[in-house]
């Protein structure tokens, strides 16, 4: 009995060890499997972490208080799916000199409770040792007994990206609010979303005045409504649109704005935009139709000038040859003209003038042009004539009208007579400047008779026919005698204090053993009649050419610019740019040190043409000047689309300069300098013969000057002496002039 208790006893006991042991095994066990989750736990957070700072290109830092190291926890991808964590501990904490003094500023206000959190941009050193802008964020992660921070952490980003873009953002801010052109944002519909400061200056609205409003609060009454329609619909159509258009501002004033409306897309919200750039042009069309009147027409009586008379009586001409009918040409001089003006002075002189025009204009009825082509000199073109006695009873209508004197005021009255010459197309002139050159070859025909009557132009008048035969066929072997040569005038730039010279002009001369010398004016037509023009101009820029490169060896200075002149047959009817490009390259010279000269009535004559050849001459880099500007038949609003570098103002203009009245020649002068400035273009002065003329120009910023003050015409030894600064024997005193060896 006792042993089965005994026994029981062990079995029990036996049970409960196997019992506590199956519990402490099955105990181990679940703590293992809660250790293994806890685990994966750990390192799936770990995992979220490091993707979440990778995806977002952020890294973790935590800085020791005590310790002063700084250590940055970066998250890089280094396989399919696998990232790392690389670690830097630095005890120099890498922060740029400049950021450092505000990093702790912010340190200290955030541990002193004056900022809840750490917030800054800073430059930090990072891969190969650049600076890197971040932008950091971070709180206190741990505390002494105290309560006190030691330990701060946080993320922080590379903005180096982002900052650009802001300070991008901020130039093109910076660029539209300070732009001159005005510039309009709309939506789809066309109402205003944004303008910048300009389209208030040109318009008069402010910003918040228009914004939401239909653009055609703009609207000026000087367009069709339709005209509005069609620009609005080639912008949806076509994306753009340029061209000009008349606005009105707030005040009710209109102006002309030259326009370009681009179409773009908002990034945000993928709707279309229309930005629309402005400019208020208005100003610089008057000033270019101002000019364009001055060049063609005579702003002393408003009749045209010789420009306009050769374009007219050019038009004149080729109507006649149609219709088989003859066009007459009157030359007319006021007798004893000259009286009046030194007697009384310029300012009677030009009310004479204008009351000649207008007696002149009432003989011959206003469906004829009347021109007035310089001083006391007027012309008459006559259409249709039948008869050569019809031009006579014209003229002699004319010279009746001043029989009764010319009545200013009460207290002037002027008896004044036309001496008139004839010429007749096509009895004696096919082209404008020979039948003007007879009519005034009669003039004096008429004048050498007593005056106050006409002749009618012939042949027995001047033996000049003979020569010229015989000039042009001595034309065709001056190159193989050699008998052409070169000399070169210096053109002075001004202001500034420089006494350098930027430019010679070259200028050909003829020296024939036959007829002696030979004027430009005179032989230089006759080549261009002749087609001889196209050898000698090869000569003449292979000679400027050469002679630069020698003095370019001599120690000129490599600025110094040939300038050359060129006429219309060269430019037009033979291979130009291939003798420029030839000379160039022949001589060594590049392209910039060359430039072409031509005259307005060479480039208007064949407006499209001449803008096609000188472009040639623009992408190779020759720079073209416009000659004897204010002489030609130049259209301003043509000529600024040329693409030309310089204008020359005609020494007609110079020689009434600073004359101590007030002369048209100061208003025209100091308007063409203004317009070539608002053209962005050089301008060269020619004749300059006083030194009150150099005052002038320097006065209205001129930029070149050339004439016989500075320098006559020298050969290319002289002019090299004068280049090297040798400069006293090229300048002549202007009272000591010879008219028969200026330059032409």
């Amino acid at each position: 009995m006792n042993v089965s208790i005994a026994s029981l006893l062990v079995l029990l006991l036996s049970s409960l060890v196997l019992a506590l042991a199956w519990l402490a095994i099955a105990s181990h066990r679940r703590r293992e499997s809660d250790l293994r989750r806890f685990n994966d736990e750990l390192e799936g957070r770990d995992r979220q972490l490091r993707l979440a700072l990778w995806a977002s290109d952020e890294m973790y830092w935590q800085y020791d208080l005590r310790s002063k190291h700084l250590e940055r926890v970066r998250i890089v991808s280094v396989g399919d799916n696998e990232l790392e964590a690389r670690f830097d501990l630095d005890r120099d904490t890498q922060i740029h000199p400049e950021d450092l003094p505000r990093v702790l500023d912010q340190l200290r206000s955030y541990l002193r409770g004056h900022a809840p959190m750490i917030q800054l941009e800073v430059r930090f050193r990072g891969e190969g040792n650049q600076w890197q802008w971040m932008r950091a964020h971070g709180r206190a992660i741990a505390h002494d007994g105290n309560g006190h921070a030691i330990r701060v952490a946080g993320t922080a980003r590379n903005i180096g990206t982002m900052r650009e873009l802001e300070s991008q953002r901020e130039i093109a801010a910076g660029v539209l609010r300070n732009m001159a052109e005005s510039v309009a944002v709309m939506d789809s519909d066309f109402h205003f979303i944004t303008v910048n400061p300009a389209f208030t200056r040109m318009s008069g609205y402010d910003a918040h005045e228009v914004e939401g409003r239909d653009a055609s609060l703009l609207n000026g009454s000087q367009h069709e409504p339709e005209f509005h329609d069609r620009v609005r619909e080639e912008i949806r159509t076509r994306s753009h649109w340029t061209g000009e258009m008349w606005q009105r501002r707030k005040d009710g004033v209109d102006f002309l704005c030259s326009m370009q409306c681009t179409t773009i897309e908002d990034p945000g919200t993928r709707e279309r935009r229309y930005v629309m750039v402005a400019s208020d042009i208005t100003e610089k069309r008057r000033l270019e139709h101002e000019l364009r009147f001055l060049a063609n027409f005579d702003p002393l009586t408003n009749l045209p000038n010789r420009t306009q008379l050769s374009d007219r009586l050019a038009r004149a001409i080729m109507q006649a040859r149609q219709y088989e009918t003859r066009v007459g040409l009157l030359f007319l001089d006021l007798d004893n003209f000259k009286d009046v003006n030194d007697s009384l002075g310029h300012a009677i002189g030009d009310r004479v003038l204008r009351a000649a025009a207008q007696r002149i204009l009432d003989a011959v009825g206003a469906e004829r042009t009347v021109a007035r082509i310089g001083g006391d000199e007027f012309t008459v073109v006559v259409e249709n004539i039948l008869e050569p006695e019809q031009l006579d009873d014209i003229a002699q209508d004319v010279i009746d009208a001043f029989d009764e004197p010319l009545r200013l005021d009460d207290r002037f009255e002027f008896t004044i007579s036309p001496s008139i010459g004839i010429s007749l197309f096509p009895d004696h002139a096919q082209v404008p400047s020979d039948l003007l050159k007879q009519a005034d070859t009669a003039m004096y025909q008429a004048k050498s008779i007593g005056k106050r009557t006409f002749a009618r132009y012939a042949d027995s008048m001047d033996s000049d026919n003979r020569r010229r035969a015989n000039l042009i066929s001595a034309l065709r072997r001056v190159l193989e005698r050699g008998e052409l040569h070169l000399v070169y005038q210096p053109q002075l730039i001004l202001g500034g204090g420089s006494s350098r010279v930027g430019a010679v002009e070259a200028l050909l001369r003829w020296d024939s053993p036959e007829f002696g010398t030979i004027p430009p004016s005179q032989f230089i037509p006759l080549a261009e009649e002749s087609g001889l023009i196209v050898p000698i101009g090869e000569w003449v820029l292979d000679e400027a050419c050469r002679t630069l490169s020698s003095w370019r060896h001599m120690g000129i200075d490599n600025r110094l610019v040939m300038a050359v002149n060129i006429s219309a047959m060269q430019l037009l009817r033979s291979d130009l740019p291939n003798s420029v490009r030839k000379a160039l390259d022949e001589s060594g010279l590049p392209p910039s040190s060359l430039e072409l000269e031509l005259t307005e009535s060479v480039l208007m004559s064949n407006a499209e043409l001449a803008r096609e050849r000188l472009q040639a001459f623009q992408h190779m880099g020759v720079s073209i000047a416009v000659d004897d500007f204010g002489t030609g038949y130049s259209s301003l609003a043509y000529l600024h689309r040329l693409p030309i570098n310089t204008l020359k103002i005609d020494k007609a203009f110079i020689d009434g300069l600073a004359s101590g009245e007030d002369s048209e020649d100061d208003t025209i002068t100091t308007t063409i300098i203004a317009m070539a400035r608002t053209l962005g273009l050089q301008v060269v002065a020619e004749g300059v013969e006083t030194p009150e003329q150099m005052a002038f120009l320097e006065q209205r910023a001129c930029d070149l000057a050339q004439g016989y003050w500075i320098s006559r015409p020298l050969p290319a030894d002289a002019c090299l002496r004068f280049l090297l600064g040798d400069r006293a024997p090229a300048v002549i005193p202007a009272d000591r002039l010879d008219p028969d060896t200026t330059p032409a």
